[in-house]
């Protein structure tokens, strides 16, 4: 018989207790708690392949540059952030050595933020790292329950779910 509670995490009373099959407040712990262990696996990996510096959110941030280049205004929207959160974290980036600022062929007043040979690379490695990760995935639960597994979530999850904002949702 499952064990109940009154007021679990997000709940109400009469939710059944943590590491009961069906405590509602239970999926999204779970859910974060995945996600977690592979960020921070990925960050072990890639301060062990020399970007030792490098944070979640900046993961963010770099992709919101992306290929082509943005201003910290076009970041910041990306982002979900302001202009100014946008330009202390280009700051922090470019310091580290991650993205440079560089005049805008297409306007001269405006400046690009583009990605340096080291922003490249950390993403590169991120990428590989995250393909690591999932094939230990397989490994322990079996190609057929990552495939499901990924199949269900998408069928859960809004189009937009892929947003480059997801700090600034915890934040806000």
């Amino acid at each position: 018989m499952a064990e109940r509670v009154e007021g679990g995490p997000g709940g109400g009373a009469g939710e059944a207790s943590p590491g009961v099959p069906g405590a509602g407040f239970e999926l999204p712990l779970l859910l974060f708690a995945g996600f977690r262990s592979l960020i921070d696996d990925l960050h072990r990996e890639l301060a062990g392949q020399g970007h030792p510096e490098v944070r979640p959110a900046y993961g963010y941030a770099l992709q919101a540059v992306g290929r082509d280049g943005a201003t910290a205004s076009e970041i910041g929207r990306r982002l979900g952030v302001s202009k100014q959160a946008a330009g202390k974290t280009v700051d922090r980036l470019e310091g580290l050595g991650y993205v440079e600022r560089a005049d805008d062929p297409q306007d001269g007043r405006r400046k690009l933020v583009r990605l340096s040979p080291r922003g490249i690379d950390v993403l590169v490695r991120s990428a590989e790292g995250f393909d690591r990760l999932r094939a230990e995935w397989v490994r322990v639960l079996g190609a057929e329950r990552v495939a499901a597994l990924e199949s269900d979530l998408r069928a859960m999850v809004p189009a937009d779910a892929f947003r480059l904002d997801a700090t600034s949702w915890f934040n806000g």
